[in-house]
């Protein structure tokens, strides 16, 4: 009967057991599903959900069905994806505050998801405390966060936490079967850090072009190709979601076209801010497998479709990429503090290039 349920938890153990517990004394009103990104909160729970709605109806099997499909057509699940940069107010009132009010349509139950809830405006949050306080019998919420320090305290402390932990490398590399080499793939799933969704990003045409970008910073050749590699990826998200936004315009979502305008860019923009940060990450790992190249243990490389470059480097110190880790990583904090992304790479290599000098 929860087939769902158990093929989606098999490598989140945690939160099996918490959730079939939950089913068998019966669901609390609200949970918090924290973990990293691509630990495969969402699929968990809309397979919790579709437990919840088929609970005392008259064709369960029915109910899992409809739950199951993405997008759902089953009229007692709502599911918030955040559009734009953040999730907007105004849908956060009416499709989750308000309309929990209402009874269920056909189950017993209605649930309420709202995917990376931590992009919620203080001003939803604060809206959906009274929800969160005093929600009626039959209504159950479910937020996702992969950081739940952006949450407010008053409503994280109000959700039932559910744990989850990074995919294990194998489990990612079961998934990625058929979409590269078997060494890209191996290499891809140590570097995805049990993030499925970056792993596969990683195996794209952009991701590839983002590795070989770190690697040349990594090289000490010029430092523009990464930044480059986030443009390109940033111009592409804020495209997308351009056309997403335009399309509810159409179905008549209430907004103008300075609103949509502004939040495709704050999409663009915050995409091209992850992908740098992971071109950075990306670098940090050469330099690790650099150390571990120098110390005789190729074994713990994550890089492992790049074993040829690594060994071309020939013999070093092992302290001295371990020291280029550090500088790379110091550079990544700088960024979080607003620094010109420009000023701090072109600072970064000058640094590494003194490490190897």
């Amino acid at each position: 009967m929860r087939e769902a349920l158990e093929k989606r938890t098999e490598h989140q153990a945690r939160a099996r057991v918490a959730l079939t517990a939950a089913l068998a004394t019966g669901p609390s009103h609200a949970y918090l599903f924290r973990g990293p990104r691509g630990a495969g909160k969402s699929p968990i729970a809309r397979a919790f959900a579709a437990e919840i709605l088929a609970a005392e109806v008259a064709d369960p099997d029915d109910a899992r069905r409809r739950v199951l499909i993405d997008p759902s057509p089953h009229p007692d699940l709502v599911w918030l994806r955040p559009r734009g940069a953040q999730h907007m107010v105004e849908e956060v009132r009416e499709r989750v505050i308000r309309a929990s009010s209402y009874r269920p349509f056909e189950a017993e139950k209605r649930v309420f998801v709202i995917e990376a809830a931590e992009q919620m405006r203080d001003e939803s949050q604060n809206a959906l405390l009274k929800t969160l306080e005093e929600p009626p019998d039959f209504v159950h919420l479910i937020l996702l966060t992969a950081e739940p320090s952006k949450l407010l305290e008053t409503i994280a402390s109000r959700c039932q936490p559910i744990d989850f932990a990074p995919l294990p490398p194998a489990a990612i590399e079961a998934q990625l079967s058929g979409a590269g080499s078997a060494q890209e793939i191996a290499a891809v799933a140590r570097l995805s850090a049990g993030d499925l969704a970056r792993a596969k990003f990683l195996l794209s045409d952009s991701g590839r072009a983002l590795r070989a970008a770190a690697l040349a910073l990594a090289l000490q050749t010029p430092w523009r190709a990464l930044l480059d590699a986030a443009e390109r990826v940033g111009e592409d998200a804020e495209v997308a979601a351009r056309e997403t936004l335009e399309e509810e315009a159409e179905a008549g979502v209430k907004r103008s076209a300075r609103d949509i305008g502004d939040e495709a860019k704050r999409a663009g923009r915050r995409r091209r801010t992850e992908i740098l940060d992971l071109g950075l990450e990306l670098t940090a790992s050469w330099f690790r497998d650099l150390a571990a190249m120098a110390s005789g243990a190729p074994e713990v490389v994550h890089n492992q479709d790049q074993l040829g470059a690594l060994q071309s480097v020939g013999s070093l110190d092992p302290a001295r990429p371990r020291r280029a880790a550090e500088l790379v990583q110091d550079t990544r904090r700088r960024l979080d503090l607003n620094v010109s992304e420009e000023l701090a790479l072109e600072a970064l290599a000058f640094r590494l290039a003194a490490v190897f000098a």
